[in-house]
């Protein structure tokens, strides 16, 4: 009884040991070499085997057959902890809570107590450890948005000034006359070009301003029909030949909302189908309450957009493949449409299939 208590005594005092030392653990790197070392030095155990689930990645150290890769896969998948006491063999299943994470397999003198208690101090440290990498790629993923935003700013910026010198000279043309017709054609194309540049560095700086949260918002009442209407007219050009119906809940319904964002937005849907809608078909734009929400939505007739693309087109630079080589575009519109909507505690979505055609859809929340 004695040998027993002082075998559990010294144990108890290994385990504390091995406690404190894993609080030490540099977690910046992957703690399995770290805790076999720790293992072997402090509780003298023959071999070690340890399975991070998470990484996929199978650590061992002393003599093992190989039989050693397909019995701790096996632990793990079949959530099985076992003793062999006869060849001083132990197995446990590594958790955190209910969940298992991983497999530990112990070769020396050691009691199955202990080989639990070893086996829960490593999951938490493999708690801690996985937790730490999601931290650190998470503000790698913020830095590397930071850089994009910060270099898509000082770009768009950077083309302002001579895109404004170009559309300057155009004008002055314009009104000297004595062109051709033919040079003037080629000044009107100029003009035309330059503003659509101009319109897409407007837009990459508004993404901008989103992403980097300087955006103020200004938001205010706005009646949504007449909304609807002011940017339909500013997009006369570019939806001539559709017909365009709007079709707005109430006479009187209203949106509180920052104007200048949303007319963005539904600038983005609304010029968005007139690229695809087929000839001679109709855009129609809707805006109805539900839920406590303002529902926006412009519907077109035109090509579908896969089931693969729609979680993806507002994704900043996307573009389907059914559009990428046919109609012009940036990728960069529907992500900015999502940002506002976001911005004013919304969101956007669509649905596209060959019968209903495809619809995009923006809800804003109904404040009073």
């Amino acid at each position: 009884m004695n040998q027993r208590n002082e075998a559990n005594s010294r144990e108890a005092t290994l385990l504390y040991e091995f406690a404190m030392q894993i609080t030490q653990l540099d977690l910046h790197q992957e703690p399995s070499p770290q805790l076999g070392f720790l293992l072997l030095t402090i509780f003298g155990v023959e071999s070690i085997a340890i399975f991070d689930a998470d990484l996929d990645k199978l650590y061992q150290l002393g003599e093992w057959g190989p039989e050693l890769e397909d019995s701790i896969r096996n632990a793990y998948f079949f959530e099985s902890s076992t003793d062999e006491p006869e060849i001083g063999l132990t197995r446990r299943v590594l958790r955190i809570g209910e969940l298992a994470i991983g497999a530990i397999i112990l070769r020396g003198e050691i009691s199955p107590l202990a080989s639990s208690s070893i086996a829960c101090l490593v999951a938490i440290t493999f708690d801690r450890y996985h937790s730490l990498a999601n931290v650190s790629r998470t503000a790698s993923a913020r830095q590397a948005e930071q850089l994009r935003t910060t270099v898509l700013d000082s770009l768009a910026h950077a083309y302002k000034t001579p895109l404004t010198a170009i559309l300057a000279a155009t004008s002055g043309l314009h009104e000297m006359g004595g062109l051709s017709a033919v040079q003037s054609d080629l000044v009107q194309l100029i003009d035309e070009q330059t503003r659509l540049l101009n319109d897409l560095t407007t837009r990459l700086l508004k993404t901008a301003e989103i992403d980097a949260r300087e955006m103020e918002m200004h938001k205010e009442t706005i009646a949504v029909g007449p909304m609807i209407d002011d940017v339909i007219a500013n997009l006369s050009e570019r939806v001539a030949g559709l017909e365009v119906r709007v079709n707005v809940e109430r006479d009187d319904m209203a949106v509180r909302c920052d104007r200048e964002l949303m007319e963005s937005l539904l600038t983005q849907f609304i010029d968005n189908a007139g690229k695809f809608a087929t000839t001679s078909s109709t855009i129609t734009i809707e805006a109805a309450e539900w839920r406590r929400q303002i529902v926006f939505s412009v519907h077109n007739v035109g090509p579908v957009i896969a089931q693969e693309d729609q979680e993806r087109v507002f994704d900043r630079f996307f573009r389907c493949a059914e559009s990428e080589h046919r109609i012009p575009g940036t990728g960069i519109g529907l992500s900015v449409a999502k940002h506002v909507a976001q911005a004013h505690g919304g969101d956007v979505w669509l649905t596209s299939d060959l019968q209903h055609g495809t619809t995009f859809f923006a809800a804003l929340p109904k404040e009073y």
